[in-house]
């Protein structure tokens, strides 16, 4: 009796084991087969039914549908979705970023417009006066233009210059009695401090034009540099650790017979995590950027914005030109003083009271014509996309990790976890390279971050600190940044009027701005030509969500 209870004992289990393992080999390939010519390859040598996988070198070593090259295909193929993902993610930032500078440069049209309204009131009121003088004003519109494409520049060396030669043309159209030499210009241009022919207009433009073509020009700097920063960061290919986690991660269930098992949503961000971790640590200097980029932002507003100036230029420039027509004389007479007399000429005459009369009356219909509601909206819509993509760094893990392509919470237990369908136990990693010391997913050297992005931080820290001092009025060359480390430039001080101490929190000290009538030492002519992790992130997700598109990755 015991001797047939054994025999059925073994029989129960031979025949059991080898039913088994007939069913198990008789699991057909063909969902697998099917991925695969669609996706371009060969059917030669894809099997029909599952084989021995001990010959997988990524993928968990049970029955299998791949074969060893098609495995290495399929890594290959992972890789290569991978990475384009990510680029496309990163061109569409970047033609976000080149869509805001386009838009940004409707400051070319205020300007051409500005300047067309000059050239019209200037045209009818002063006539030849204007015409024969033209080209110091069109000089200064396109020194103005050449500032704001990041020529070098100093902004106050461009609008002294301006008033200088204004100065010259109008006292030698005031006094045609006398042949004026370089050295008593020179000497006119020395009394000007103290005598002020223009009045205010000159301190009043300068505090117009500074604030606004100083944050302007910074802003658009700041788009560009950032753009710079997503081309390069999108190259950064992927380490070899990080292309066995992604084909894992999105062709292994193909291998394992489960083509249509989505990955454990956990699962995916741990292994997004892992190869974006050097992208990741770009998010603390790449919000500092994007606040700092907002805090310019604040200076289009108000008064002071790039809109006041445009329509406020001619009739600063109108009254300068009255006040001195109106004070000619004794301004004449003062100069003579100091300067001596020089030697006598012919005589012309000057502008007349009929066409004083006729700029004040244009200055004050003009005034009534500013508003600032076209680049304030402008700003606003910017700064918005701005905020959008506050976040992008360490919200793009998750982005690729959307309910669209992993099997979400509901799922949790009938999703693809590595090594089979079922339940992911391990915690999720935190953002950046130091986070992924015991990442279960991808074998990180922490101690060795990517080259190209540490490089990316460091220009972030510098545009950075030079929005800091554009935010204070001050005017920093943006001249080749790659070889700066400190963010100084050329820096122009910021005027109390402008930048009291308490406008904010990116304050720096100001420094000591030269008088506007300084006498050069050297006589000029033309225009001068040099001169931390966070838990709340609300704000990434519309600029992330609209990415959704490109994590279409694990569906297969």
């Amino acid at each position: 009796m015991d001797l047939r209870l054994a025999f059925f004992y073994v029989g129960f289990l031979t025949s059991s084991a080898l039913g088994e393992n007939s069913s198990s080999k008789a699991r057909s390939c063909s969902d697998v087969r099917q991925v695969y010519s669609a996706k371009g390859f060969s059917l030669n040598g894809v099997p029909q039914t599952e084989i021995s996988g001990e010959h997988l070198r990524i993928c968990p070593q049970g029955y299998t549908c791949c074969t060893s090259q098609m495995e290495e295909t399929f890594s290959n193929l992972s890789r290569r979705e991978f990475e384009g993902r990510v680029k496309e993610a990163g061109r569409s930032l970047q033609a976000m970023l080149n869509a805001q500078h386009k838009n940004f440069d409707a400051v070319f049209v205020l300007l051409n417009k500005s300047e067309r309204s000059l050239q019209d009131m200037f045209s009818k009121t002063y006539g030849e006066l204007y015409t024969s003088n033209a080209k110091i004003f069109s000089d200064l519109y396109a020194e103005l233009q050449h500032y704001y494409r990041g020529a070098n520049l100093n902004l106050e060396e461009v609008l002294h210059e301006f008033w200088t030669r204004l100065l010259e043309r109008l006292f030698r159209r005031l006094n045609p009695q006398y042949q004026m030499s370089d050295e008593f210009l020179d000497c006119v241009v020395k009394h000007a401090e103290t005598l002020k022919p223009f009045g205010e207009a000159p301190r009043e433009l300068k505090l117009k034009v500074t604030r606004p073509f100083i944050a302007a020009r910074s802003f658009v700097q700041g788009l560009d540099m950032a753009s710079d920063v997503v081309r390069k960061v999108a190259q950064v290919p992927l380490s070899p650790e990080c292309t066995r986690a992604i084909m894992k991660l999105t062709y292994c269930p193909h291998c394992r017979g489960l083509p249509s098992v989505k990955p454990c949503t956990n699962y995916c961000r741990n292994v997004m995590k892992g190869c974006l971790a050097n992208q990741a640590d770009l998010h603390t200097e790449w919000r500092s950027f994007v606040d700092s980029m907002l805090q310019v932002a604040e200076r289009f507003n108000g008064m002071h914005s790039m809109e006041t100036f445009v329509d406020m230029a001619p009739v600063k420039i109108s009254d300068a030109i009255m006040n001195m027509n109106e004070n000619g004389a004794s301004i004449s007479s003062k100069v003579l003083q100091g300067c001596g007399n020089p030697k006598l000429a012919g005589t012309r005459s000057s502008v007349g009271e009929e066409k004083k009369k006729r700029v004040k009356v244009q200055s004050e219909e003009k005034e009534k014509a500013v508003t600032g509601l076209g680049v304030d909206k402008l700003v606003s819509d910017v700064s918005g996309k701005l905020r959008e993509m506050q976040l992008y760094w360490v919200q793009l893990p998750n982005a690729l990790c959307n309910d669209a392509v992993t099997a979400g919470p509901s799922s949790e237990d009938k999703c693809w976890n590595g090594m089979n369908k079922g339940r992911y136990l391990p915690d999720v990693m935190g953002d950046g390279l130091a986070s992924q010391i015991n990442n279960p997913e991808v074998d990180i050297d922490i101690t060795k971050p990517d080259i190209t992005i540490r490089q990316q931080i460091m220009q972030l820290k510098i545009m950075t600190n030079r929005l800091k001092n554009a935010y204070n009025g001050n005017d920093v060359n943006f001249q080749d940044t790659s070889d700066d480390t400190s963010g100084s430039g050329s820096a122009m001080g910021c005027p109390e009027e402008v930048c009291p101490g308490s406008s904010g929190r990116m304050i720096v000290p100001n420094t000591n701005r030269p008088n506007l009538y300084g006498l050069p030492n050297e006589k000029k002519q033309g225009v001068m030509g040099s001169g931390s992790h966070s838990h709340s992130r609300p704000h990434s997700l519309p600029l992330l969500l609209s990415l959704l598109p490109l994590a279409g990755m694990f569906r297969r």
